[in-house]
């Protein structure tokens, strides 16, 4: 299991004053995300503006994505809201969401689920963690999944809808911009996991 080491006290703010940008500490502003170490360390916080920006890009922050598959081995996508900054319309992990500075992985994973699609009774199993990066993000994801078919209310605010896929589904749709790159890479590296759970 992945976790996250904070440090005893706040971790220092980023971006940090350089000569390109001198004065004072930074002021958090907006949802603040731990910068880390891929050991899971924290060594800094920033707000989740600046972590995808150009300059911020280059910081690892981790995330967390749940895949729901069911006894009949589909899986559970969510398609992103229209008003998604980041790949609107696009299909995607059942949930998938950023760690807050200051908590741990699975908190904000059963936050995550909650927000998302009102899931909060699940059990999780830890699938691992690898290293993403985009050109405008660097996110170190944490995998998880449950199996079931339980009763989903999505928010409308981040979710449009929500469907079963069948494996060959996901593999059909694969490479049309219909599933997001991070799904499509994503699903291949763990659909053996997946399966091993049914």
């Amino acid at each position: 299991m992945f976790d996250l080491v904070y440090p005893s006290i706040p971790a220092p703010l980023y971006p940090r004053p350089s000569s390109d940008r001198p004065g004072k500490q930074p002021v958090p502003q907006g949802e603040m995300l731990p910068l880390i170490e891929p050991n899971g360390l924290v060594y800094g916080q920033a707000p989740r503006m600046w972590c995808h920006s150009e300059e911020g890009s280059k910081f690892l922050h981790p995330v967390v994505h749940l895949h729901l598959v069911d006894r009949f081995g589909k899986l559970y996508l969510q398609k992103r809201s229209m008003r998604k900054h980041l790949l609107p319309g696009h299909w995607d992990t059942a949930v998938g969401g950023h760690i807050s500075y200051g908590e741990q992985v699975m908190e904000s994973l059963y936050r995550e689920a909650g927000e998302e699609l009102g899931l909060t009774t699940f059990n999780p199993v830890y699938l691992g963690a690898y290293p993403f990066f985009t050109g405008r993000d660097s996110e170190w994801v944490i995998m998880f999944a449950a199996v079931g078919h339980p009763d989903l209310h999505p928010d409308n605010a981040e979710v449009s809808e929500g469907k079963w896929w069948s494996f060959e589904e996901i593999a059909d749709a694969t490479g049309k911009g219909i599933l997001t790159p991070n799904l499509e890479s994503e699903f291949a590296r763990i659909k053996d996991q997946l399966l091993a759970l049914l």
